[in-house]
């Protein structure tokens, strides 16, 4: 009991020597949670507020919903003694110098944010980061360019940090980064399930010089190069496919995310187009029986070589 009195003796007097300043950044612990204020233990002779003004600038912030007591919390002083005797304080002004140094780290770091967009605007869209207003141009919304943003709002997206600018306070977002992440993992795995020698069946999707692309089904496409479309000689894949054309294939090759095919493995050979024949009048005709009966075969009947 004496050790306990001790240490309260102790603690008041740490608190009477205390002093708090106006622009001090100090870590506080919630004690109470009201729908206008958050009140907080300051290990000080009086208790802190924070007015529900001075919480955060992100529109969806909820002093219900993310403020929880007994949360440890960072927050600025602004009145070191208001009207009421308490130390009036802003988690607002304390993240706004705080915050773009832990931005700096997410953004190195690659953090993914689950962000609501809050509204549309020219070329892209608004959400807020740790308080912190920030845009999602319209390019990277998603794998294709998004003509309508107004259909974004509302909606929570996963995004990275491309761009931090303390100093200008800029801070921006891509939702595209992540998309294209998934999309190329979904790929792999799709590709891992492939096995050289399997058939599979495509729409010939692209024709180039060199050969054609195969749409496979579930994202993929493979390339059947023109020396596998076919076994006779040809100069380009057009005079053997045409796009839209349903074919099969063997898968040859598979090196990362390039699949090689080939339809001339599952046909028989074919045979060598055959050059093509004249007739040769009999009389030009090397085993013709007819008799030569021009001169100069006849100054040479008789004669022995």
């Amino acid at each position: 009991m004496a050790n306990e009195t001790m240490k309260d003796f102790e603690n008041d007097i740490e608190r009477s020597f205390k002093v708090l300043k106006e622009g001090d950044i100090i870590d506080v612990t919630v004690i109470g949670v009201s729908d206008s204020e958050i009140t907080v233990d300051l290990n000080y002779y009086t208790e802190g507020i924070i007015p529900l003004d001075e919480c955060s600038n992100d529109p969806a912030f909820s002093i219900k919903n993310d403020i929880n007591i007994g949360d440890t919390i960072k927050a600025m002083v602004i009145d070191s003694e208001n009207s009421s005797g308490n130390v009036l304080l802003s988690m607002k002004e304390a993240n706004d110098i705080l915050v773009w140094d832990k931005l700096k780290e997410d953004y190195k770091d690659g953090t993914v944010f689950n962000v609501k967009i809050t509204e549309s605007v020219p070329s892209g869209v608004v959400c807020y980061v740790k308080g912190v207003r920030a845009f999602i141009p319209a390019s990277q919304l998603a794998l294709q360019y998004v003509e309508d943003t107004e259909s974004y709002v509302g909606m929570k997206l996963d995004a990275v940090i491309i761009t931090v600018e303390p100093r200008e306070r800029k801070l921006v977002l891509s939702a595209k980064v992540i998309e294209k992440e998934r999309a190329l993992s979904e790929k792999t795995q799709q590709i891992g399930r492939l096995t050289i020698d399997s058939v599979v069946e495509g729409t010939v999707e692209r024709i180039e010089s060199y050969g054609a692309f195969i749409n496979i089904g579930e994202g993929l496409t493979g390339l059947c190069h023109i020396s596998q479309i076919t076994n006779k000689f040809i100069k380009s894949p057009k005079e053997e496919l045409k796009l839209g054309d349903k074919v099969k294939a063997k898968i040859i090759n598979i090196e990362g995310d390039k699949i090689g095919l080939s339809i001339k493995a599952l046909k028989e050979d074919e045979p060598e187009i055959e050059e093509e024949s004249y007739d040769i009048p009999s009389e030009y005709s090397a085993d013709s029986s007819s008799a030569d009966e021009s001169p100069f075969a006849k100054l040479l009947q008789g004669i022995k070589l």
